[in-house]
């Protein structure tokens, strides 16, 4: 191999590890951003199931039955 060869690969080689370096630096923030947005996906999820639960008893508070408030059959 020449030297010429030898610096080319060299080169090649440093620059593929630059993009690794680089790759490993977006992967580990994607990474954060994703374990983020899955802590705020739960919550919100939490909440939902909480304002559903809320909902549920306010309903069964509330007087009367959907029935109730139907029109009669001859309208």
């Amino acid at each position: 191999m020449t030297a010429q060869e030898i610096d080319t690969l060299l080169a090649r080689l440093n620059e593929l590890e630059t993009r690794l370096a680089f790759q490993d630096d977006i992967i580990q923030s994607l990474n954060d951003a994703l374990g983020q947005q899955q802590i705020a996906l739960d919550r919100l999820q939490r909440s939902l199931q909480l304002v559903a639960k809320r909902q549920s008893d306010m309903a069964s508070l509330m007087p009367g039955d959907a029935a109730e408030d139907q029109p009669p059959p001859h309208y």
